[in-house]
């Protein structure tokens, strides 16, 4: 007599072979999540590794170094990226490597006059005490102060480094890089700012107290808006992700970094 079970156990067990065969090797996933500001470098470097690597898959993603930092810690990424000029204490028990330098640039809109700020100017600006260009050497305008959103490593660090920043409640607030670029190209009287990784014709850096945002004068430490890009890892990173972290670090790596406008780590 037939047994029906033992054909359907049958068929089970040749479907599994079947697709085990089919699948071929397996690839190494990798996620990395957080800073706005690196993840376009990160998704370069990315794709220029997995075009020499084929067997592995990393995926980069947003949030913000608030998220990368979380990501980390959860093990929702095995990546996380922050850009600020000190880590919380909730990351210290993480494993931190510097990847990279970012310039943090003033900008407005290109038909501002207005070509320098001090570092005691830009704070009353952001706090809200000073609330027209005409108080700063500009056309007599009220000022569009924009800025990034809490959680932001790029807003976290720009208030650090400036000191005594307390946002003025009528700023303009966007989440990312590229809305802060759009948003001052698009208003003569606004005023925000960028990693300068992505600044373009679209805005006008502004000097900080006296000294432009370049490569030449951050490398130089002449200009003060920097801070570091760090790599964040739950433990010792290991096989594909330490793989990774080697070729963002390699002369290969450290020059893609350089060449689409940000600083190699060293």
């Amino acid at each position: 007599m037939f047994d029906s079970r033992k054909q359907w156990v049958v068929v089970v067990v040749c479907a599994a072979t079947v697709a085990w065969v089919g699948c071929g090797p397996k690839r190494a996933a990798i996620t990395v999540a957080g800073s706005t500001a690196f993840q376009p470098f990160a998704e370069k470097l990315a794709e220029e590794l997995m075009a020499k690597r084929p067997d592995l898959a990393i995926t980069v993603q947003g949030g913000g170094s608030a998220v990368g930092i979380q990501s980390a810690l959860s093990g929702a990424a095995q990546i996380g990226m922050a850009d600020l000029v000190e880590l919380p204490p909730e990351a210290k028990s993480l494993t931190s490597v510097v990847v990279a330098r970012d310039g943090v640039a003033m900008v407005v809109h290109p038909s501002n006059p207005v070509q320098n700020l001090t570092t005691d100017q830009i704070r009353g600006i952001f706090n809200g005490r000073i609330r027209n260009w005409k108080e700063v050497g500009g056309r007599d305008e009220p000022i569009t102060v924009v800025s990034r959103e809490a959680g932001s490593g790029t807003r976290t660090s720009f208030e650090q480094i400036i000191g005594g920043i307390r946002l003025t409640p009528d700023a303009v607030v966007q989440d990312s890089n590229g809305t802060i670029r759009e948003t001052v190209a698009n208003d003569a009287r606004a005023i925000g700012y960028l990693t300068h990784g992505v600044v373009n014709e679209k805005v006008k850096t502004l000097k900080v107290d006296g000294k432009e945002c370049t490569t030449e004068a951050i490398l130089a430490g002449e200009y003060k808006l920097v801070r570091p890009v760090f790599f964040l890892f739950k433990g010792a990173p290991q096989g594909a992700v330490k793989e990774f972290l080697d070729y963002v670090l390699s002369a290969e790596g450290q020059e893609i970094i350089k060449r689409n406008g940000l600083i190699p780590a060293k």
